[in-house]
């Protein structure tokens, strides 16, 4: 990964560039975030803690002066909402001066650092709410446009999980049916996963009397933004899976076995400063042969685990409800 950023002329007479660097020298890790369609975009990666060190290079247009009122960096985190475009909320400001005010007349180098940097939070694209750190240089300006330009890199932050009880760990039951007409229960090892898990479970059919084509499990993720009468939920399929094609009897038995490493996945997140959530489900969807859908969900927990870590089973659940036929309506509320 390249370390140097921008070099794009900003204004008309000056162009910013910054690389980041660590402080022991080493590379700066790169994380690769998908964008729009195929597109990916190569970030620098941090996590909480981190100290973020680099060097910012400032140039005037050869012949060209540039009187300016001083040069400073700040490292910023923000959360822009997609019902308050435009207006970005700040949870990190840190600021660094790196030049009182002067005159440019030659290529002038600033190094900075921001040490242990508090940076809790991850970085996050969703489909109404982005969570985003960023260095934003600024060469202030009396007169005319002040020359600004943003740097993104991204946060990943790791979670300890507790290790599970020695011993095999029970199952996690969840009975779904239709009074007198299909009766279904659905088993899985555990509702916590990290994100490079593997969801592995058994259908039992104990009341089969209606007629089933196929039957799917789907993994969605729902965004939260907002809270009580305010609160707008955004509902995006990530993954479909089919595991079974055909009608089944009473008596069978299907497993199943869904990884997730493959999918864009990111953790749950919980109330993040009070802006919004993100929460996951299986979402367990059976179709009969007039077409009629029919589904139950379960919310699951993803984290973020340590390259070392494994992850720990929770303690087991059961619950008890009715399949529901499905909406067709939008993801949106």
């Amino acid at each position: 990964m390249k370390g140097l950023f921008g070099g794009l002329t900003l204004g008309t007479n000056a162009t910013v560039q910054l690389e980041f660097r660590r402080a022991d020298r080493k590379p700066v890790k790169a994380a690769s975030i998908k964008g729009k369609g195929s597109e990916t975009e190569q970030l620098p990666l941090y996590t909480n803690k981190d100290s973020v060190v680099g060097e910012i290079r400032v140039a005037n247009t050869p012949g060209k002066k540039v009187e300016h009122q001083g040069i400073k960096v700040q490292l910023l985190g923000q959360i822009e909402l997609k019902t308050e475009r435009g207006t970005p909320n700040d949870f990190l400001a840190l600021v660094r001066d790196l030049a009182p005010p002067g005159d440019l007349t030659s290529l002038q180098t600033y190094s900075f650092e921001f040490n242990d940097v508090e940076m809790q939070y991850d970085s996050y694209r969703g489909l109404q709410v982005r969570l985003r750190y960023l260095l934003r240089v600024t060469v202030s300006r009396s007169y005319g446009t002040s020359i600004v330009k943003e740097f993104p890199f991204w946060i990943r932050n790791t979670e300890d999980v507790p290790p599970p009880p020695p011993g095999p760990q029970p199952p996690i039951k969840m009975e779904v049916g239709i009074e007198e007409c299909l009766h279904i229960e659905f088993e899985y090892d555990k509702n916590k996963y990290h994100m490079k898990d593997t969801v592995v479970g058994k259908i039992y059919f104990l009341l089969v009397r209606i007629k089933l084509k196929h039957m799917e499990i789907e993994i969605r993720r729902r965004e939260t933004i907002g809270s009580g009468s305010h609160a707008r939920n955004e509902n995006e399929t990530l993954a479909k899976y089919e595991i079974m094609d055909g009608a089944p009897v009473r008596g069978e038995s299907i497993p199943i076995r869904l990884f997730l490493s493959p999918y864009d996945l990111a953790p749950t997140y919980k109330n993040v400063h009070n802006k919004f959530s993100v929460k996951y489900y299986l979402n367990l969807v059976l179709v009969d042969e007039e077409d009629r859908r029919y589904f139950k969900q379960q919310e699951i927990t993803l984290y973020r685990a340590s390259d070392a870590q494994k992850s720990a089973a929770p303690s087991p659940q059961s619950s008890t409800a009715a399949l529901q036929p499905q909406s067709e309506s939008p993801s949106s509320s």
